[in-house]
């Protein structure tokens, strides 16, 4: 650190230090001397920002150390540290300037025993259960014979095969295999997504949705089985909308997994056991059934025939109800022709007294009908009549205003004239006026004619009717 100490001027006895000097030193000091340390201590406060990385507090009784690790070293821990857990932490003392304080960079960090491990599982035990992950009534039926089970477990180990050689023994099933890591840090974040993927297949899809999942391990110590009761497994296989059978370790070992799933086997044998029927029981019980059946049928049979004779014999003689009916149709037939012609003369005899009394008054009946009919005819007639003389008598009418009102007699009576020559045509400009020998000028009142031997004294005279060059003809 003599390199830092600068020679103290004139009048002073201690050197000057800049703050980061002062905190470079303190750090070297410290890293230097601590730079490999083993702390046996309780977790206090976890924080776990979204940068990935974990701050974290170790303490005992009367202190506390202020702890980080990595979001490199957390990605490979095998037990996440949680709040109460007693760990191990393995790591180097440090500072960090910005806060003026003194921390443990965490390298390791494991529980501190087996009886640590059992007081976290506990804890984590109670929180799920309190959450109501492990109730009864979430369990969901086992499916009797599966189409098709999923299998979530390591592909290269014993487990596998020992249960695809069950289920084959007991009946065979189309089986999904989806490899998984089973122990690490791997385990819970590949089980868990396996979990959800199943689910997350459709029905009638190009792969067929599995009707039964089973999560199998063989045994190990409860490290090695520790993914199976992390919070992410157990969550996931309490929400598998699949019905989820764990058959985890031995018969003795249990995870939190067993709790939430909806059936758990002792081993991975049992649980394929637990799948399928075993298929020749169920061909011999079908053999049964299908024997006791064939017995019930042959016996209702054989009863219902000896009940049908009992009955046969306490019957009469077909023939000779049928004869007594015989007779009886005999002397009936022989009774009806007299009795129709009887009934025949009866009803003309009626027939005729009704007939003679009602014939006039019939007639009479049907001839004030018929008058009436008739006059209702003329009288309908007359009206239609009258009323197609006043249509068109109306129609005329309408027609006549329309010839007045077209024809050229009402023009004249507004001001205007008509100009013929002495041949009666039409005059209708002024140099044919000039030209013509004599004029016949025509108003509403009369006409005036105009030449050289009249003097151009009008000559009122009655309208002719006009002709039919030179205008519009008479309708009548």
């Amino acid at each position: 650190m003599s390199d830092l100490i600068d020679a103290p001027s004139e009048g002073q006895n201690a050197p000057e230090f800049s703050v980061s000097e002062i905190s470079g030193a303190v750090k070297r000091m410290i890293e230097g001397e601590f730079s490999h340390v083993r702390i046996r201590a309780e977790v206090g406060r976890v924080s776990r920002p979204r940068s990935g990385h974990v701050y974290l507090d170790l303490k005992d009784d009367r202190a506390v150390l202020a702890g980080v690790m990595w979001k490199g070293v957390v990605a490979k821990l095998r037990t996440q540290p949680e709040e109460g857990m007693e760990v191990v932490a393995t790591g180097k003392l440090t500072t960090f300037p910005g806060q003026s304080k003194y921390q443990m960079v965490i390298e390791n960090i494991a529980p501190a025993g087996v009886g640590a491990l059992m007081a976290m599982l506990e804890k984590r035990k109670q929180m799920l259960a309190g959450e109501g992950i492990f109730d009864q009534d979430r369990k969901q039926p086992i499916p009797y014979l599966p189409e098709v089970i999923g299998v979530v477990t390591s592909p290269s180990g014993a487990v596998i095969r020992d249960i695809l050689h069950r289920l084959r023994d007991r009946f065979p099933r189309k089986v999904l295999i989806w490899p998984v890591a089973v122990q690490g840090e791997k385990c819970a974040p590949e089980v868990t997504a396996a979990i959800e993927g199943f689910n997350a297949m459709s029905v009638g899809g190009a792969i067929p949705r599995p009707d039964l999942i089973i999560v199998a391990r063989g045994g190990g110590s409860l490290e090695d089985l520790w993914g199976f009761n992390e919070e992410s497994v157990v969550r996931a296989a309490a929400a598998s909308d699949i019905p989820l059978i764990s058959a985890v370790g031995h018969e003795t070992d249990t995870t939190l997994i067993d709790f939430a799933s909806d059936l758990r086997a002792p081993t991975p044998t049992a649980a394929a056991e637990h799948a399928v029927p075993v298929r020749a029981d169920l061909l011999g019980w079908l053999g049964n059934i299908e024997t006791r059946r064939l017995r019930s049928l042959q016996s209702g049979l054989d009863n219902r025939r000896q009940r049908l004779r009992d009955l046969s014999r306490a019957l009469p003689n077909p023939a000779e109800l049928v004869g007594i009916q015989g007779q009886r149709l005999d002397v009936l037939a022989g009774r009806l022709p007299r009795a129709l012609q009887s009934v025949a003369q009866n009803k003309r005899t009626r027939l005729s007294q009704t007939s003679a009394g009602l014939r006039p008054q019939i007639l009479n009946q049907q001839i004030v009908l018929k008058k009436q009919s008739i006059d209702a005819v003329s009288r309908r007639f007359a009206q239609g009549a009258k009323t197609q003389v006043s249509q068109i008598r109306s129609r005329l009418d309408g027609l006549d205003r329309l010839r007045e009102t077209l024809g050229y007699t009402a023009t004249l009576k507004r001001g205007y004239a008509v100009v013929r020559d002495d041949a009666g045509a039409l005059v209708s400009n002024a140099k044919t006026a000039g030209a013509a020998a004599g004029l016949d000028i025509q108003f509403a009142d009369g006409h005036v004619q105009l030449g050289a031997a009249n003097n151009h004294k009008p000559k009122p005279k009655k309208n002719p009717p006009p002709k039919p060059s030179g205008g519009q003809g008479s309708l009548f």
